[in-house]
């Protein structure tokens, strides 16, 4: 009877969010409007749509389960550096500016805006490619987990959950585009937020309290950093370094905080808020969200080692060997009472389809607005080029689900091999073209191709064990060769960075971007 009560209300909460894509869909009329809803959001739908893509299923699921094993009460450091640095400070240093700058330039999307600050639409046509490439084993990674916590709690099957998740998001983005998105993460924002409090609420208490759980944690130094405690040997034969376990935790956290700065699914946060006037409310408000649900996830995580002191529990063991992508789903579908195990189905949920919507439009924007738009101009074909996205979202939700459907490799490690292939590409043309006019083509070009480069040579070299190391040298090595190159290669134009710099009045260029 409960299964069929829950069904019931994911079936009601499915009904609500295709209804919110259909009353989007009558809204939109331009690429501007289903891409960033009209450059028209407040600060709370802004936040909201920033907090809920930042969190999905891979921080529930699988870094809550395999990080909060392997580092236990060390995985607050994430927690703080998801908070300050991948939300305050991102928003404090780069909201702002990117609005304005993205307008003047008259740049919906993150190649769009390279092409217009470097003058240069190859470089539009490689960041196009980077995203669509690197964003669908992200997007396969969140179906995973999504899957795994539906499988445990309604009783479907791995394969079905994936099917129905990837229809929902196909269908209700396509129909409604980033204002669908946006009003739906307000929504699955409130949901996520009641359901991380609650979770550790609740959790804490049947330990005896927060601040005794608490000290049980920092108290037992086998529970307080199992993962610190451990080397790993990484390349091939002969090749082999050997890192400390913190080394591969610090490069989470770098990743983590520092990588969304440059995503595309992230930073299109900025550019589609109303005003400069809106930023700092929407700061606060996805700070202070981004602060509870790293909390709760990271917290409930390291409690895995109260519960099962013991070792792993039996019911994630394959072949002898444990899936951490499976901890947290079997902690949650046999620690908490059934009712609350279903709030925190719709939490994982909710942030799993605020994820993927972004992810899926992003990807779509990359091809039907970026490659297709650098050779056609996209304001003359606006019908075409919308239903070229929404084509192409079909598309990419179709290749995530072949990937997530193949288990191709663990949740974290896909996760974090998309963020620090992408922060690779982007971070560095990205800051550097914000702040530094002296910021030359080459030198754009240079940090793409070391990212690129280091990301692919990295990641195979050293193997799935380091690839969260991997990521954060990808991420950080183009911001020392980008101003290196720029300095020594010929500046832009002056007319080029006038453009992306001057005073124009952001304001009166509004309407030619729809």
């Amino acid at each position: 009877m409960n299964q069929i009560l829950h069904i019931l209300i994911v079936v009601i909460y499915v009904l609500v969010m295709l209804w919110i894509g259909y009353w989007s869909m009558r809204k939109t009329k331009t690429v501007g409007d289903f891409f960033l809803g009209g450059r028209t959001l407040g600060p709370w739908m802004s936040a909201f749509a920033y907090g809920t893509t930042y969190f999905s299923a891979v921080l529930f699921i699988g870094y809550a389960g395999k990080l909060g094993w392997g580092f236990g009460i060390h995985t607050m450091w994430i927690v703080i550096g998801n908070t300050l640095i991948g939300t305050f400070l991102a928003w404090k240093l780069l909201a702002g500016r990117t609005h304005e700058m993205t307008v003047r330039l008259k740049a919906l999307t993150m190649p769009e805006f390279l092409r217009a600050r470097y003058d240069s639409t190859p470089i539009q046509v490689i960041a196009a490619l980077a995203i669509f490439i690197f964003l669908v084993p992200y997007s396969a990674s969140v179906y995973m987990g999504l899957s795994y916590l539906f499988e445990m709690t309604l009783g479907l099957q791995y394969n079905e959950a994936l099917i129905f998740l990837a229809l929902l998001t196909g269908v209700y983005l396509i129909m409604g585009g980033y204002l669908a998105v946006a009003i739906s993460d307000f929504i699955r924002g409130i949901i996520e937020f009641a359901g991380v409090l609650g979770m550790v609420v609740l959790l804490a208490q049947w330990k005896g309290g927060f601040v005794e759980t608490a000290t049980a944690l920092l108290g037992d130094a086998k529970i307080m950093a199992p993962g610190l405690t451990k080397a790993v040997a990484l390349g091939p034969a002969g090749w082999q370094i050997t890192v400390p376990g913190s080394v591969i935790l610090i490069s989470l956290i770098l990743i983590t905080s520092f990588g969304p700065m440059a995503l595309p699914q992230m930073v299109q946060k900025f550019y589609s808020i109303r005003s400069r006037a809106d930023v700092t409310r929407a700061m606060t408000i996805a700070g202070i969200f981004a602060f509870f649900m790293t909390f709760g996830a990271y917290y409930s995580g390291a409690l895995t080692h109260l519960y099962y002191a013991d070792g792993f529990p039996q019911a994630i063991m394959v072949d002898g060997k444990p899936n951490l992508d499976q901890l947290m789903p079997v902690f949650i579908t046999t620690q908490f009472p059934q009712a609350f195990v279903f709030l925190i189905l719709l939490l994982v949920f909710s942030a799993s389809m605020s994820s993927l919507s972004s992810l899926v439009l992003v990807s779509s924007s990359a091809i039907a607005i970026d490659l297709y738009g650098a050779f056609v101009n996209r304001h003359v074909n606006q019908k075409q080029t919308m239903l070229l996205m929404r084509l192409l979202c079909g598309v990419f939700v179709t290749l995530s689900l072949i990937l997530a459907m193949n288990k191709v490799d663990v949740i974290v490690n896909l996760m974090v091999m998309s963020w620090g292939a992408l922060a690779g590409v982007f971070l560095a043309p990205y800051i550097y073209g914000l702040f530094w006019k002296r910021t030359t083509r080459a030198g754009a070009y240079a940090g793409i191709i070391t990212g690129l480069v280091t990301a692919f040579a990295l990641f195979v070299l050293w193997g799935k064990d380091g690839i969260p190391l991997a990521g954060a040298i990808t991420m950080f090595l183009p911001l020392l060769v980008v101003p290196v190159v720029s300095l020594l290669t010929q500046p832009l134009p002056k007319e080029t960075v006038d453009a992306a710099f001057g005073d124009a009045d952001c304001h009166t260029q509004r309407a030619d971007l729809k």
